[in-house]
């Protein structure tokens, strides 16, 4: 689909990738809806995609709560006059190993940080495709849902729950873009590897080389490389149901 005045929704939209990846798609036109929990950092990122040439409204949403999901979707098109996209990127961190053993203790992976990351990272994913789904049905709107997986969801120690839900998402991907088709929605996704953010980098030097020396490119992406990749999928009608990576050649 062409980007130019379609409405799109980009959770996770006030910062890193999520705000890359929106003043993008306004500079080709887009209309945005950003989804964030900082509101300081929601009206930046609208204030730079209306200076790349878009329109762009902030919207505050947990996407972990269903009432709040329900709630942004049908603000948003009501707001914007229809409903075209969207970007499943928010997501969270609460990384530590399953089990570590200190001088004969042992501690664990906490309920509370896998459910956490599951919360926000997949049950979120959950909620926003549906909801925006079924609105864009109720509109007999086509277009593109993208979720935003993980390299990691191969499997990286000490992130059982980011893997886990990564994976789920990858897998939830390719169901909804079976079952979705016959209403003109495509589903794909992109699975980053190591992108250069603010929580990378604030990374020690010595952990960022460490990092780097693996990656066959030998360097970290840049958000905007993924957000090309996102514009792409929007763009090609025949791109659904697949994993778009984009590691630099890593595999984990």
């Amino acid at each position: 689909m062409q980007l130019q005045d379609k409405v799109i929704i980009v959770t996770g939209g006030g910062q890193g990738l999520g705000r890359a990846m929106a003043e993008h798609l306004a500079g080709r036109g887009a209309r945005l809806a950003l989804v964030d929990l900082n509101q300081e950092r929601l009206d930046e990122a609208v204030a730079a995609c209306k200076a790349a040439g878009g329109e762009a409204r902030a919207y505050l949403c947990n996407v972990a709560s269903e009432e709040q999901v329900c709630e942004m979707v049908a603000r948003v098109a009501e707001d914007f006059g229809g409903l075209h996209g969207l970007v499943n990127n928010a997501g969270i961190l609460r990384d530590g190993l399953l089990l570590k053993v200190k001088d004969g203790e042992i501690s664990k992976m906490s309920l509370a940080q896998w459910q956490a990351v599951i919360d926000v990272n997949l049950t979120g994913v959950f909620l926003c495709t549906r909801e925006v789904a079924a609105k864009m049905v109720e509109l007999k709107s086509e277009g593109a849902i993208i979720n935003i997986s993980s390299i990691s969801r191969a499997g990286n120690m000490g992130q059982t729950n980011y893997s886990a839900a990564k994976a789920g998402v990858a897998s939830a991907t390719v169901v909804w873009a079976k079952e979705l088709a016959r209403y003109g929605i495509r589903v794909a996704g992109v699975a980053p590897g190591f992108i250069e953010t603010e929580m990378v980098a604030s990374m020690k030097p010595e952990a960022l080389e460490k990092m780097t020396a693996g990656i066959p490119l030998k360097r970290m992406g840049k958000p905007a490389e993924i957000a090309h990749s996102v514009a792409y999928i929007f763009e090609n009608d025949y791109y659904t149901g697949r994993i778009l990576e984009l590691d630099g050649g890593l595999r984990l």
